[in-house]
């Protein structure tokens, strides 16, 4: 399907990513004002710096301070390990919402040319060939951009200038020492008793800040003096073995393991196991992946604290409440110390099992009033859930698992903008075969429907029909009814409105039988509304959405329910009733933005510029649809080609002419084109923002048995497949 896509793609309009500096910045003054030197004369800089050099934090703090008109946005490669990922990542990073089957390359280059921004690609090092072709591209086709990398080696491409970090002064070591001491033990301060020995131990440190704040997270239970002399000891017997490192590497390894020598065996067993959480966990993850085996999950609470206090893991706050991090080089260790063990494989299976309970409760509770705290929880967990999804699709015995994965996130994909990243898993997971029908079948609707979204009607069809046939052969009726469901949705899309009302009443009876009520059964009602709507019976379609709107407000249900509104104020409008037609679709727009759920808003978007220039505001009607035009690439064929969705777009811009004249009615639409998404909601809301999605739930609210394995120990049995 060829299509045309203009320069700008829809994405926040905030000024970055960047997040707060949690403690105060220390020293490196004269390097600042180097590298802030270097990105106004290049457009790329590489910092290059030994693992704890401290390159990520100097690069956050000068991008901070350098800023740019577009903003500056942090990506954070640490936690990807899958080359085919980085642009996804990328566009993650950026706020990008794409839901047309576009390469993630494509959708990059075009959002970024007309931008002037700057980019930290941070932690490439594992992914330098591709990160080299990506920046390479934005170098030649975006000329506003500029990139700050960080890695521990260069990128390699013409163009740029490596910044090599070099450790603290001395100066600025017992600075960043004293402070971050400061922070564990009130009161503590330089003074004559211990000012030499912390100048000592910060010379024998080599002034490398991870180093340093790992020898300050000891301050609480040892001096300075007691430090220094413990140093001296493991020095001597840490550096064998390493003569092919650099002294520096081989200090900071000497530093490491000191402070993991420090540790009691739970300490050093917690550390190990943490090390197969991908970016950040939370504490239930780790009582349950970590516990067993020397080590109870009711202590596991009391041994992160200690390694808390020793600076080896860091704790933080966000909307998803209370998280904890390892640095790479602290988890990488501990990734050694794990494999020593023999122990790797069998953490990685319960890290997969956990996050595949934890999904499945998420698709259970989609259909909740919890909804918006399901989608800040799995949108937090991402990193982990592409470990445990890689995981399973890397093993022949755990195939079904993956794709039991892949097809349980359907309404994470669909609901919350994620089409793009969802067809990457979902393709490569039925492109296996695996051992259990059911899991393959699911993997292969949820595809379909997917590819429908993104107006890719031949890989949709072959999906889904390949998906009929398996499952007639198999005689599984629930996976019959989801085929023919998305098969009826592709017709609707497509306008053909009889075959899509027959496949639509078709599935919503198979599902009235099997006994299926969700979020997807409800968007049956609410598709096979907008077939009757389009074919004049606005009765019928009414009742349908009427019925939905009342199961929708019964269980908490949101995300359907915009939809339902949208039908709603469809015939509201329809019937005269403008007034009536606002209501509905500003609920339904705040609700589908918040749930980044593209489709749904820009929907919303068209049909009230229709409701506004009746409502006599041709000026705003028009800005409203210059808006939606900037948005609908992100998407797909604007609306999806379409006679029926075209007609209140038509009459709109019927009517705006009309009113305005040509001339200004083009100038009034290119004036919306303007806006980002997030402005031109709240433009449509008349100012009003967006409810947030709600709190992350703690582990009191999930079921009893979320604390036990979604699968056995072994690779077989014992998984759910529903």
């Amino acid at each position: 399907m060829q299509r045309s896509f203009p320069a700008r793609r829809s994405a926040p309009a905030a000024a970055g990513n960047l997040p707060l500096e949690p403690d105060a910045f220390v020293g490196r003054s004269a390097e600042l004002a180097r590298l802030a030197e270097a990105l106004e004369t290049v457009r790329l800089v590489t910092v290059t710096g030994m693992g704890g050099v401290g390159k990520t934090r100097f690069a956050a703090h000068a991008a901070a301070r350098a800023g740019a008109c577009d903003g500056v946005w942090r990506v954070d490669l640490s936690a990807v390990h899958d080359p085919a990922l980085l642009d996804h990542a990328v566009a993650e990073a950026l706020g990008l919402t794409d839901h047309t089957a576009a390469p993630p390359r494509q959708v990059l280059l075009e959002h970024a040319a007309g931008r002037r921004l700057l980019l930290v690609l941070d932690g490439f090092e594992h992914l330098v060939d591709g990160s080299a072709a990506l920046v390479g591209a934005l170098l030649r086709r975006a000329p506003g951009v500029r990139v700050l990398a960080v890695g521990r080696r260069p990128l390699d491409i013409a163009g740029e200038r490596v910044f090599p970090l070099a450790p603290l002064s001395d100066e600025d070591a017992v600075e960043l020492f004293a402070q971050r001491a400061a922070a564990r033990v009130p009161g503590f301060a330089l003074d004559e008793t211990n000012g030499s020995d912390v100048r000592e131990l910060c010379r024998r440190l080599d002034g490398i800040p991870l180093a340093l704040e790992l020898a300050a997270g000891r301050v609480a239970s040892l001096s300075p003096a007691q430090l220094l002399a413990r140093l001296e000891d493991r020095f001597r017997l840490l550096t064998g073995g390493l003569r092919d490192a650099s002294p520096r590497h081989r200090t900071l390894r000497t530093a490491i393991g000191w402070s993991h020598e420090l540790c009691t065996p739970a300490e050093r067993l917690l550390w190990a196991r943490l090390s197969v959480f991908a970016g950040r966990f939370d504490l239930e993850a780790a009582e349950y992946v970590c516990s067993g085996d020397g080590l109870h999950a009711d202590d596991v609470l009391d041994v992160l604290g200690e390694l808390l206090a020793q600076s080896v893991i860091s704790r933080e706050e966000g909307p998803a409440g209370v998280r904890y991090r390892m640095l790479d080089t602290v988890r990488a260790y501990g990734a050694h110390w794990l494999t020593a063990t023999g122990d790797a494989e069998r953490l990685r299976r319960r890290h997969r099992d956990w996050y595949m309970g934890l999904v499945t409760w998420c698709e259970l509770d989609w259909f909740s009033s919890r909804q918006g705290e399901v989608a800040l929880r799995v949108e937090t967990e991402l990193p982990n859930l592409r470990c445990a999804l890689e995981y399973s699709l890397g093993e022949p015995d755990e195939t079904h698992l993956g794709q039991y994965l892949a097809g349980s996130l359907w309404f994470y994909w669909v609901g919350c903008g994620r089409l793009a990243e969802g067809r990457h898993w979902l393709e490569r997971s039925v492109e296996l075969d695996g051992d259990r029908d059911q899991a393959r079948l699911k993997a292969l609707w949820v595809l379909g429907y997917v590819a429908v979204l993104q107006g890719d009607s031949v890989p949709a069809l072959s999906a889904l029909q390949e998906c009929r046939e398996e499952a007639e052969r198999c005689e599984n009726a629930l996976a019959v009814a989801y085929a023919e469901h998305r098969t009826g949705c592709l017709a609707l899309v497509t306008d053909d409105m009889a075959r899509a009302e027959v496949l639509l009443r078709s599935a919503l009876d198979r599902y009235h039988e099997i006994g299926e009520l969700n979020s997807n059964v409800l968007m049956g009602q609410i598709e096979l509304a907008m077939t009757l709507a389009f074919q004049g019976d606005m009765p019928g379609a009414v009742k349908l959405c009427e019925d939905v709107r009342g199961v929708c407000e019964d269980h908490g249900e949101r995300w359907a329910l915009a939809y339902a509104l949208y039908v709603l104020a469809y015939q509201a409008q329809a019937e005269g009733d403008p007034a009536g037609a606002r209501g509905l679709l500003e609920r339904g727009l705040g609700i589908a933005h918040g749930f980044h759920d593209l489709l749904g808003s820009v929907l919303a978007l068209e049909l009230l510029a229709l409701v506004t220039v009746v409502e006599g505001d041709p000026a705003e009607a028009a800005m409203l649809q210059g808006a939606a035009s900037r948005m609908w690439p992100s998407v797909g064929l604007p609306l999806f080609g379409s006679a029926y969705y075209n007609a209140p777009h038509e009459r709109c811009a019927a009517l705006c002419r009309q009113e305005l004249g040509d001339e200004v009615y083009e100038e009034r639409l290119r004036a919306g084109e303007l806006l980002g998404q997030d402005a031109a909601v709240a433009r449509a809301l008349g100012g009003a923002g967006v409810p947030p999605l709600g709190a992350v739930p703690s582990q009191r609210r999930l079921p009893p048995d979320m604390r036990k394995p979604a699968v056995s120990p072994t690779s077989k049995g014992g998984e759910t497949t529903g």
